[in-house]
């Protein structure tokens, strides 16, 4: 953090004013600095928050995060009315975003957490899972191993040796995780199958950020309204002339509760074959050319901004499913309608590190993905949810 705020901050400073300017700075140059390094300290900072989800270490969500945080500062300043120098703002964005990036790259070759595996139950899962440093322990102890964790299915355990071990290790201050918990941290899924009274509790969202969220999703739809109206204008008047049918397209789906509701999206496909309860493939012959442009860059869920101002939807949550599927699903994955504890969302966790399912093995993953959302939301998985939303669109991943 420090020589970050050297590299980011000072060195800038220095370069644009000299010593002099750093020993007297007038009030735009003293300005500029402070909100440079609190906008660098609390990029660095989220972007480490935001690495801690699986699947988020990814160099690609450092830009547009620093740039986000950077102009916010900037904002604040200009609302403010206070004097601020754009040159030491603009170099240090661009030197805090290469500095958060060597900071990615060190921590990535560097800090791999390497784990001592108890060879049973659960944590046997742990040796099939990518990028993971898990090593076998052939007995209850480490030797002469360095460590960063010892993992092990408290559930299970091969025997009251394999305790001990784990006694030991814990007032050797050498972490002791259960493996379902560490199965989490590295998957972004929560298992469906054999749920405990406790995780079940622990999957309870709190009502006071719903009630955020809600505030948020609300203002949101409001202050985008400039560019989605004339884009909801644009796609009506295409989709209109490329194919008879309506505009848009209702549906019933299950939402929070278990309670069903009309889900609205531009139509994508032609005739009203959109009515039929099955999966749309990659290459479905019901998508027209418009429906496969709007579907790709998700602008066909653009008239759910409704269902989230009528309270059905929010922007960020498991996908709603239609009732066929769920009372599908309700008989093939254990507790399944437990993803209804919450509101379903236009984007979520599963559909930016899945991307689109067509089974009920993929479903169940999905599930897993949802109920990791519902356990861990939070403004800053919600954010990164966002930001990989994002590369969603740019890239096209997931699109039917």
């Amino acid at each position: 953090m420090l020589v970050g705020a050297l590299i980011a901050v000072l060195l800038p400073a220095w370069g644009l004013w000299g010593t002099a300017g750093l020993r007297w700075p007038d009030d735009g140059q003293r300005n500029a600095m402070v909100a440079a390094f609190l906008a660098y300290a609390l990029s660095h900072r989220s972007l480490h928050v935001l690495f801690r989800y699986p699947g988020s270490r990814s160099p690609i969500h450092i830009a547009p995060y620093v740039l986000l945080t950077f102009a916010a500062a900037a904002l604040i300043m200009l609302a403010l009315r206070l004097d601020m120098s754009r040159a030491l703002m603009a170099s240090s964005c661009v030197l805090s975003m290469l500095w958060c990036y060597i900071d990615f790259r060190l921590r990535e070759r560097y800090q791999r957490p390497k784990l001592a595996v108890v060879p049973s139950g659960s944590a046997l899962e742990l040796f099939g899972l990518p990028n993971v440093d898990a090593r076998r322990l052939t007995g209850p102890t480490l030797g002469e191993s360095r460590y960063d964790a010892v993992v092990a299915d408290l559930d299970h355990l091969p025997g009251p040796e394999w305790e001990r071990f784990l006694a030991h290790c814990a007032l050797s201050r050498v972490p002791v995780y259960h493996a379902r918990q560490m199965f989490e941290s590295l998957t972004g899924r929560v298992r469906v199958t054999h749920m405990s009274e406790n995780p079940m509790g622990a999957l309870l969202p709190s009502p006071g950020y719903e009630l955020l969220k809600y505030v948020f999703d609300v203002a949101f739809i409001l202050a985008t309204l400039p560019i989605t109206l004339p884009l909801v204008l644009l796609t009506a008047l295409a989709i209109r002339l490329e194919s008879r049918g309506p505009v848009i397209f209702t549906q019933e789906r299950i939402g929070q509760g278990n309670r069903p509701f009309q889900i609205y999206k531009f139509r994508s496909m032609a005739g009203a074959s959109d009515d039929v309860a099955r999966f749309a493939g990659e290459n479905d012959v019901r998508i027209t050319r418009v429906g496969a442009i709007i579907r790709k860059l998700r602008i066909d869920e653009i008239p759910q901004f409704i269902n989230i101002l009528k309270g059905e939807m929010s922007l960020i949550g498991p996908r709603p499913e239609q009732l066929a599927f769920v009372e599908r699903f309700d008989r093939e994955i254990p507790f399944y309608t437990y993803r209804h504890v919450v509101r379903p969302g236009i984007t979520g966790w599963a559909q930016v590190t899945q991307g689109y399912v067509a089974s009920a093995d993929a479903t169940r993953t999905k599930i897993e993905l949802d109920f990791y959302y519902i356990k861990h939301c939070s403004l800053a998985l919600d954010l990164l949810i966002v930001l990989r939303t994002i590369q969603t669109v740019l890239t096209g991943f997931g699109a039917r």
